[in-house]
This record gives C-alpha cells, structure tokens and sequence, in this order.
C-alpha cells in the first residue's frame, strides 16, 4: 500500500505497511480499485450523458464511494468488495466511450486476487511524474470531500447535477494527459464546486431542522442509560431519537455531532440529553466509560478496543468487521430497535474527567449575523480588534497542542470563529465574552464551514472592504480530505494569507506548493510566538 491522503501519514511522506489510522493493506487495494473503477465509470457516463445515455443515478455512487474510501470511515473488506462489483456493474450497463477506452473502463476482476493484483499498479505511485502525482491527488482528495457533503445534503433530499457533474468530471480528468495548467485549473475548480456543495449542504440542514440558534450544551451525565451517536449524519440523529423517545433511554452527542443541538427541530426532544467527551482521537478511552451502545455515522471511526467493541454499531457508508451495521430500508428508514433495547440493558454513563462546564455551539451564519449589529460596533469601537478563524481537524499528534496553546495566547479584543472538531482544543477554556459576544464563534460541524465564508462576507460588506483586507486572520487545522475540500473552497474565494498545519500535506510537491505560496501566500504554521505576531499584528 501507500497511502498519503490524512495529515498524520507515517513520517510524513507515507503509509506503506498499515495506515496510522488502522487501515489495513488489503482494504487500501480494495479502496485503489474502487477509486480506479470509479474514473472509468467517469469517463464513460460523460460521454452516454452527451448523446442521452447516461445514468443519472451514477453522480451519487460516485460520491458514495468517494465518502467511503474518506480517512477512518469503512474498514470493512465486505463493503468493498460489492462495492467494486456494484461499480463494474454501473459502468458495464453504459456503452463504451470510445474504441481505444482507458483500461478502467475495461477491466474487471474475477477473483480477490485479481483486485489485489490490480491495486499494484492504480494506486497514488502509478503516477510517475511527481507535480502530476500531487495534482492528482489533491483533486482527488478533494473530490472526496465533495463526495462526503454530498452524500450528507442527498440523504436530506438537496441534489444538484452541476456538482456531480464536476465529481464525473474530475475523475475522469485523471485517466487523459492534461498540462499542468489544465490540472491545476481543476483544482480551483474543486474549490468551487466545494463552495456550491457546502452552501447545499448548509440548505439540506437548515431546511429540514431550522436555523442553529446559539445554545449551550451540559457535559455533565445523567443517572439514565443513554446511548451516544457520532459521526455527521443529523438524519441519522432525527431517527434515534424519534426511536428512542419513549424508552426511558438517554441520547448524548459525541465529537462532531455537538452542533446538533443547536437546531430547533432536536430542542423538543428532551432525552437529547447533552454531549459525552471531545473529539474523535479520545472515542478508545471515551467509549470505555460511556457504558451504553454507541452509533457510527459517518467518519471518524478508530479500530475499537475488544472492551467495547461489542457495544458498537455502524450505519451509513461506516463499517467495521464484526461490529453490527444498521441498514436502510428503501423508503430511507432505518430500525435502531436493536440499539436502542441493548442500551436499556447498560448502566449510565461515568462522568469524564474534566467535565462540566457547558458547550457553546450553534453560532453558524444565522446566528451570528443576528449579532452584526453588536459586532460591528465592538469593532469600531476598538473592544474587537480581530477575528481568527481556527477551523478544521483534530488530531492525536501531540502537536496539536499548539491550537490550544494559541487560543490561550490571545489577546482578549480577538474572536475565534471555528468550524470542525479542532474547537475542541479550546471551546472548553471558558474564554469569555466582548460586550456578550462569545470569544468563539462555533458554526458547527467541518460540514458547517459555509457560515465562516457567509460571516465573512457579511463583515466584508458591512465595512466596505474586500474579503482579503478585513480584520481576519486564518490558522487552518487539517487532517483529512474533507478539509482539503475546505481549503480549496477558501482558495477558489480568493482568501490568501492562510495557516495551514501541523504541517503541510504530504501530496503536495514543492513545485505545486510554490504555485499555492505565490499565488495565495499560503504558510505552515511554526512557533506559536511567531505565528501570533504574523496573524495577531501589533496595535
């Protein structure tokens, strides 16, 4: 295998015996397959889709398998298996693009062997030449991203073909010999698309659960049996408790399911009970005290510990063998049932160390727009001298104790305006207000980042400046593809000057980092005193 797709790739180039993030050689095949099918699918579709033969159906598998090969989602060899049937299936009923097809839109496997095999020579390295190597691969993972949101706005019912179209057309991009120009065009195309399938996703959610109203959620537990969700998917969330509300069973959130209780629709269910631990790199110690059942979603999941592992369950585009997974049926309804009768077999959860102090979430663009008017006061007035976006990832690196060290150190006339699961290296240090505006600014989950674009707009326009000269610094936190997406969205907007870390992407060539540098002035983040002194300037 190799793999060099999340932040933490092993000693920063690559994983080449097992994925830090447990990813096994075999499925890293299988994903390559997948990821090699799903071009030729690609290419052949565009053309059916010319003269009216295409399969509409082919954007959202397209996007599922994308979401699925996505850091810490499926682990499972099963899944990728009739994933690669299914996708030899999808592009064997479309009529051949041409006489002399690329070998994708041909080749089909016979035997596992024959996918192992095949994965040799279609991963990452079968591209030679290292620029092409690197854009490739970041449209790649940034097609993954626009994969995952959506996969999240579809199953609220959002579609657009301008978006699926460009996921088509991104990957078939990589089976023909573009300039670099042309490749690097693509690239801020993604970010395009990315922007249009946030402000979608952002449409899905507010649409079916109302507009996030800044609320504070309790950390502390309750004296019930309760079962914790995580993941991203709020569908998901809608149906367990609409399940469990009469079961005499609590419901906590975990990690980026937190945001969800700033939406109306889930504030009249009141076993909604709070939110259980911090971020996905602490679910192994988490999950062990949280005593009940716990529900995947979505990503972020970490090969379990054998003293939980019986009391996990997976739903969605997550797998993991021998964990249970909780199908669709095909009106889209799901039966927790079995989850929801294990839990009223558990004790409560155990309080977590540290735990206590209430969560502040919900402060997407809605919400945070209500305050403008206080806002652009308190920066007039001097008591808001600048605004920092701390967006993105978590991570287990104990480097990443930087973000917290940063949000420490500034200055209390700053607004932290964040997005993502990297708030939770700070949303707990009890920061304080400015005129009673929350020093952080927490939009939601990473899928929320279009309300960090639509503040700074607002802002932008509220001062007559353009995007680039408001009093707003960005120290981005990445570790997986989703985040790519984030920051090609913030780059197709013209945002410059970003903080990009830990450290930069492994897939990125010096020579196509010296275009970003150049062109967008994008850095790593170093010290935290120098850092600061760039992003916070002197008064």
């Amino acid at each position: 295998m190799f793999c060099n797709q999340c932040e933490e790739t092993v000693t920063g180039t690559g994983c080449t015996v097992k994925g830090v993030c447990g990813k096994e050689d075999e499925i890293a095949a299988y994903q390559d397959v997948l990821m090699f099918l799903c071009k030729g699918i690609a290419t052949r579709n565009l053309a059916a889709t010319m003269n009216g033969r295409g399969n509409p159906r082919v954007g959202l598998f397209l996007a599922d398998s994308l979401f699925s090969t996505l850091t810490n989602v499926n682990f499972d060899k099963t899944w990728f298996n009739d994933m690669i049937n299914r996708a030899v299936a999808i592009r064997d009923a479309l009529p051949a693009s041409a006489s002399d097809e690329p070998d994708a839109c041909t080749w089909k496997p016979e035997t596992d062997g024959d996918i192992l095999e095949k994965a040799k020579t279609v991963g990452i390295l079968a591209t030679e030449n290292e620029d092409v190597r690197s854009l490739r691969s970041t449209l790649l993972y940034g097609l993954k991203g626009v994969g995952a949101y959506y996969t999240h706005a579809a199953v609220l019912g959002k579609t657009d073909d301008a978006v699926t179209t460009f996921i088509q057309k991104g990957l078939a991009s990589m089976l023909q010999n573009l300039t670099v120009p042309e490749m690097v065009a693509l690239v801020l195309e993604c970010g395009e698309c990315g922007v249009k399938v946030l402000a979608l996703l952002d449409e899905a959610n507010t649409s079916a659960y109302g507009k996030p109203q800044i609320t504070g959620v309790k950390t502390t537990v309750g004296s019930r049996p309760a079962i914790l969700i995580t993941g991203h998917d709020l569908k998901d969330l809608e149906m367990l408790l609409e399940q469990s509300k009469n079961a005499g069973v609590d419901v906590y959130t975990h990690g980026e399911m937190l945001p969800a209780h700033g939406y109306p629709a889930f504030k009249k269910y009141p076993h909604l009970y709070g939110n259980y631990g911090g971020s996905w790199p602490h679910q192994r110690e988490e999950f062990e005290q949280f005593n009940g059942p716990v529900l995947f979603t979505t990503n972020c999941l970490v090969p379990p510990k054998d003293s939980y592992k019986g009391r996990l369950f997976t739903t969605g585009l997550t797998g993991y063998p021998g964990v249970p997974h909780i199908g669709e049926a095909p009106d889209g309804k799901k039966d927790f049932s079995q989850l929801i009768a294990y839990a009223k077999t558990c004790p409560p959860p155990a309080a977590l160390p540290g735990s206590g102090s209430d969560l502040i979430t919900g402060c997407g663009h809605d919400a945070a727009l209500t305050l403008a008017d206080k806002v652009v006061a308190a920066v007039k007035s001097g008591a808001i001298k600048r605004f920092i976006v701390m967006a993105g990832c978590d991570g287990r690196q104990k480097e990443r104790e930087y973000y917290t060290k940063f949000a420490q150190a500034l200055p209390q006339d700053t607004v932290i305006l964040t997005a993502g699961c990297a708030k939770y290296r700070y949303n707990s240090l009890n920061l304080g207000t400015i005129g009673g505006i929350p020093r952080v600014l927490d939009a939601g989950q990473c899928n929320d980042c279009y309300s960090l674009v639509v503040i700074a707009q607002a802002l932008a326009k509220a001062f007559g400046v353009g995007i680039n000269e408001l009093p707003i610094s960005y120290n981005i936190a990445w570790y997986e593809q989703k985040a790519v997406l984030v920051l090609l969205s913030l780059l197709s907007l013209g945002v410059k000057d970003i903080t990009l870390g830990p450290k930069l992407p492994a897939f990125v060539s010096p020579v196509v980092l010296d275009v970003l540098v150049k062109n967008f002035d994008l850095k790593p983040n170093t010290t935290i005193e120098a850092d600061m002194a760039r992003m916070v300037p002197a008064r």
